[in-house]
């Protein structure tokens, strides 16, 4: 009995040591494979880390470049604003000067105009009293070999020699 009870104990059987080894083994295996996991999960946190780093950092740089982008819309807007502007002031100076240089040009041409009719006018009443001038010397003619005698042409050269003076002081 004695040898019954002393196999009734939990040290005595094979069973229990066998149970105290492997927790032993265990405890001493899983430090070190616990350890070992810890490391591949620490490296793999620090990892994730630095690529939600990276992440939030190409996000910063996305969101500046943005920034940028728009600043530089905005600012090619206004630049187009001002070159149509300058074009439109220019179109219309241009025009402005256009127009009077056109006005000139249509007075210089009238003024021309004018004086080519002057001088036709002036022309053609030179030509009229040539013409007649002409045409009374010969009608005077006429009428004086008709009308007037050898006598009668001698006084009246006397007469106008006489009237000279007068006439050329008028």
């Amino acid at each position: 009995m004695e040898y019954e009870a002393l196999q009734n104990t939990p040290w005595v059987t094979g069973t229990f040591w066998v149970f105290v080894a492997v927790a032993i083994f265990a405890a001493l295996a899983g430090r070190k494979v616990l350890a070992a996991i810890g490391a591949m999960l620490d490296a793999r946190t620090e990892a994730v880390k630095a690529a939600l780093a990276e992440a939030a950092q190409l996000k910063a740089e996305a969101e500046a470049m943005l920034a940028d982008a728009k600043a530089k819309q905005a600012q090619a807007a206004l630049d187009a604003k001002q070159i149509l502007e300058t074009a439109r002031i220019e179109a219309v100076s241009l025009a402005a000067a256009m127009a009077a240089e056109a006005e000139a040009a249509a007075q210089r041409r009238e003024h021309m105009a004018v004086e080519r009719i002057k001088a036709a006018e002036t022309a053609a009443l030179k030509e009229v009293r040539s013409v007649a001038i002409d045409v009374a010397t010969q009608a005077a003619a006429r009428v004086l070999g008709q009308t007037l005698t050898p006598h009668g042409d001698a006084a009246l050269v006397d007469h106008a020699i006489a009237k000279t003076p007068d006439a050329l002081r008028a």
